[in-house]
């Protein structure tokens, strides 16, 4: 794969951290949800357009899949997890966005059954909301 540099619109956003949250983030970074940790050994040690990525980062009171912050975005895998808590997820997204961040939503089976569709689709985004 070619690398190409790109010149990112970087944000610089100081988010508020629910401290109390820290063991439950490790634990789920350990428990090893099968699409997460597919996606992030694809993904971290910026393989991902050169970025830096978070794993299961505390925003507020909120703990999310992937965080870009270099750019104020969230890479979310709904999986399950995510089957009846529609109330939730849509209060969680509007406190993420008025922070000012951006959330892309990935489906836990199209990382499982092809994962590089989905790395190729996150890049054509970042390229597309966040190049100068």
């Amino acid at each position: 794969m070619e690398s190409i540099k790109h010149n990112f619109k970087f944000k610089n956003l100081s988010l508020p951290q629910n401290e109390k949250l820290k063991d439950k983030s490790k634990e789920l970074r350990k428990a090893g949800v099968l699409s997460e940790v597919l996606f992030w050994k694809r993904v971290n040690k910026k393989q991902l357009l050169g970025l830096d990525i978070d794993r299961q980062k505390i925003i507020g009171n909120y703990i999310v899949d992937f965080y870009v912050k270099q750019l104020g975005l969230v890479i979310e895998i709904d999986g399950s997890s995510h089957n009846d808590k529609y109330e939730y997820d849509l209060k969680r997204i509007e406190y993420l966005e008025s922070l000012g961040l951006n959330i892309v939503r990935i489906d836990d089976l199209d990382v499982k059954k092809n994962l590089e569709s989905v790395v190729q689709y996150i890049e054509k985004y970042i390229i597309e909301n966040y190049t100068c």
